[in-house]
């Protein structure tokens, strides 16, 4: 094994400390028995204390979670069903291009641009009803709408590498559609559906600019509430805040990658089971050659 370059090594050290040592330090001073300054001042949990005792931040929390949880079930179900959508669907290649970058724009475009383009549509559509006042309902819906676009990209490169021929087989032998999804296709893609539901919830955590152009009065969400107070001051109970979230993204990506595996190893168990049901042979292995014919003619591999 070659020596690791000293300078790549330094370079990877500061990238790390880079992105790590400011979290660290939220973390570090939330636990500082001082409410203003950075000098240290001994070590208390007193901060956690006032966060939890505070309305505010407790009503900011639930709305966040709401939030959160009701557009990433939305996403998660419309990017599933718009990815299949695009991959079973044979589409002309001009046409092809434009749903690709249709995709893609939610997610290269500037979140202000966006922010400021969902604000006049909901200006628009509130001269018709009244459901578009600023609330949770254009919350919601401005989160979907570039929630969609990743759940989609996700479950799409997993569509990509999927083995079409045991739904062929089950086709061939009379299997209805809504058996061939439920028992064929939903296993193989459980682990993106998953990954991307994930990560929907993280963003939409997360999110700031849209949320604080498309929110209203009554749903005002985490970090809307920290920037409002910031401009009072940083204090520890925004630290301990901080480091909260920061514990609960941690966590959600740990959850994921554990999630993730373990759905994986039951689908794939699932679907061998439903390919000896149809007397397919069990799936190709690294370095079998491509093209081999399986019984009845059935290519695999």
């Amino acid at each position: 094994m070659p020596r690791p370059n000293f300078l790549f090594t330094c370079v990877a050290y500061f990238c790390m400390a880079l992105l790590y040592v400011p979290s660290l330090a939220v973390v570090v001073f939330s636990f500082n028995n001082s409410r203003y300054g950075l000098s240290w001042r001994g070590f208390t949990f007193s901060w956690y204390e006032k966060l939890f005792s505070n309305e505010l931040i407790l009503e900011a929390t639930r709305n966040s979670l709401i939030v959160a949880c009701i557009s990433t079930v939305v996403a998660t179900v419309l990017g599933t069903m718009l990815a299949l959508g695009l991959h079973r669907v044979t589409f002309p290649k001009s046409l092809n291009w434009l749903f690709k970058l249709f995709i893609n724009l939610p997610i290269v475009v500037p979140d202000i641009i966006m922010a400021v383009a969902l604000t006049m549509a909901f200006g628009f559509f509130r001269t018709f009803s009244s459901v578009f006042d600023m609330g949770f309902f254009t919350l919601i819906l401005s989160h979907v709408t570039f929630q969609i676009s990743f759940v989609t990209l996700v479950v799409r490169s997993r569509l990509a590498t999927m083995d079409d021929d045991i739904e062929l087989a089950a086709s061939d032998l009379n299997a209805t559609a809504y058996y061939r999804f439920r028992h064929l296709t939903l296993p193989l893609l459980a682990p993106s559906i998953i990954a991307g539901a994930m990560l929907a919830f993280t963003l939409s955590l997360d999110d700031f600019i849209i949320s604080f152009f498309t929110h209203g009065p009554d749903s005002v969400t985490l970090p809307i509430f920290i920037y409002a107070s910031l401009k009072r001051g940083i204090t520890p109970e925004i630290h301990a805040l901080s480091t909260m979230m920061l514990t609960v993204t941690v966590l959600l990506v740990i959850l994921a990658e554990r999630l993730s595996r373990l759905v994986t190893k039951k689908s794939e168990a699932k679907v061998e089971k439903e390919r000896e049901k149809l007397g397919l042979p069990p799936k190709a292995k690294e370095g079998r050659g491509a093209g081999d014919a399986g019984p009845g003619g059935v290519i695999t591999g």
